[in-house]
């Protein structure tokens, strides 16, 4: 496979929407906010990809928002991102925000509940192309309207196509069942040039979402490869990342047929099964030479800053509690 190329030029261009790849030159990205409200009742597969002391909270809270049970935590939940948008701008990335949800929003998510709290999974952008996905949990059905205004004023706008899939079919309600999809979500998706990989764990994007991807990217020149995952892996981002062209952070226990060929060559970072829950590859490349990640995994850190990337630090343990990191916490626009 050709090597994708990257320039640090910065182009002043605020109608262009662009991701070459996971790890070319950030310039415009959207950064979530903090509000959740699970549903009143979860089945274990609904929650199977959570750690150990992520669970005990998620069921203390069952139909209560987090900032009413938990005031301090939420605090620090909303520095958090606070800090990260801080990192953004000392390298000159721009920051979007989606609005928050509106009293109506909230209403309408019933007991299902509702969520703004991971932008990478509502949408997500492939090229010039950006995607309104189809999310497969109940309760984030509607995260994608507080990014609506950006979409529009972005996408809409903007020198790209935009467009949405098919809206998921209406479970049946028997137990566990959450609808036939088609489900696609952003955390699967990973954009390498014209080669796209996309997770399917049986938890988020399914067979239908994939097969629709295929269907609009292959006629452009774009290759889609479907990786399966372990059942306790979310999304393809839990497992894998890519930080920098013939580098990457892995986790071998999540993939269940080991790397795709096309990164097999490349140096790879492997981590431990309990690391890519805690979502050790779920670090966010500013550039090829600047990688984002959380002081928990230092040791990880340690060993991609061998390879010559500078890595930044910032804390993300309220985040990840909720099964995501700095890749589920933001939505590029740009990257080249």
């Amino acid at each position: 496979m050709e090597a994708v190329t990257d320039s640090t030029e910065a182009i002043p261009d605020p109608g262009r929407v662009m991701v070459r790849s996971e790890f070319a030159p950030l310039r415009t990205v959207a950064v979530a906010q903090s509000q959740l409200r699970p549903p009143d009742e979860v089945s274990d597969s609904e929650v199977s990809f959570l750690g150990s002391e992520a669970r005990p909270l998620l069921e203390s809270m069952l139909g209560r928002d987090h900032a009413d049970v938990f005031p301090d935590r939420q605090r620090l939940w909303e520095s958090e991102r606070e800090n990260l948008c801080s990192v953004f701008e000392r390298y000159g990335v721009e920051v979007l925000r989606p609005r928050m949800l509106t009293d109506a929003e909230k209403a309408a998510g019933g007991s299902n509940g509702y969520a703004n709290f991971f932008v990478r999974d509502p949408w997500f952008t492939i090229g010039d192309i950006v995607v309104e996905g189809s999310l497969r949990l109940p309760h984030r059905r509607l995260e994608v309207l507080p990014s609506r205004e950006i979409l529009t004023t972005r996408a809409l706008d903007g020198r790209c196509s935009y467009l949405a899939l098919p809206q998921p079919a209406v479970p049946d309600g028997a137990p566990g069942d959450l609808g036939a999809g088609p489900f696609l979500e952003g955390g699967d998706v990973l954009v390498y040039g014209k080669h796209v990989f996309v997770g399917n764990s049986g938890l988020a994007s399914n067979d239908l979402g994939i097969r629709w991807l295929e269907k609009l990217l292959t006629p452009l020149g774009y290759t889609v490869e479907t990786v399966r995952l372990a059942p306790n892996f979310l999304h393809l981002d839990c497992a894998l990342g890519l930080i920098r062209e013939g580098l990457l952070v892995a986790c071998p226990d999540a993939l269940v047929d080991g790397l795709p060929a096309a990164l097999r060559d490349w140096d790879r970072i492997e981590i431990s099964e309990s690391d890519g829950i805690d979502l050790g590859t779920n670090g966010l490349p500013i550039s090829p030479e600047v990688y984002l990640t959380d002081p928990v995994f230092r040791h990880i850190g340690d060993r991609i800053a061998e390879h010559g990337v500078t890595v930044e630090y910032v804390d993300f343990a309220v985040t990840r509690s909720f099964g995501g990191a700095f890749r589920c916490t933001t939505q590029p626009l740009r990257r080249e």
